[in-house]
């Protein structure tokens, strides 16, 4: 019997999920936001979900992702799950905390 070999194709490109938990419209919130959707947009774009989960509205969901501090950002997808605490300014730490490698 011979086996067939199939063609090595490029990997889809990852779509990524990430959840943001944040309490209110706080500078602390804001300025999280903000960063984030800029790091997306210069290394994701396209390729990625955002939601935001205000804490305020549905305490109920911060069990779900073990959620201690606010803001917090949660990667779900791809796997293994990531989480980073604070206001994201740092954009290289929360590149390497992502393991988001940058567009050259």
């Amino acid at each position: 019997m011979l086996k067939s070999k199939t063609k090595q194709s490029r990997p889809k490109e990852e779509r990524w999920q990430l959840r943001l938990y944040i309490a209110g419209n706080t500078p602390k919130s804001s300025t999280a936001l903000i960063n984030l959707k800029r790091y997306c947009e210069q290394h994701l774009a396209g390729r990625y979900e955002l939601e935001v989960v205000d804490l305020l509205m549905n305490p109920q969901l911060a069990a779900g992702d073990q959620i201690l501090a606010i803001p917090t950002l949660v990667r779900k997808v791809p796997v293994p799950v990531r989480k980073i605490i604070g206001d994201l300014s740092n954009e290289e730490k929360v590149l390497v905390g992502l393991d988001i490698r940058p567009i050259k």
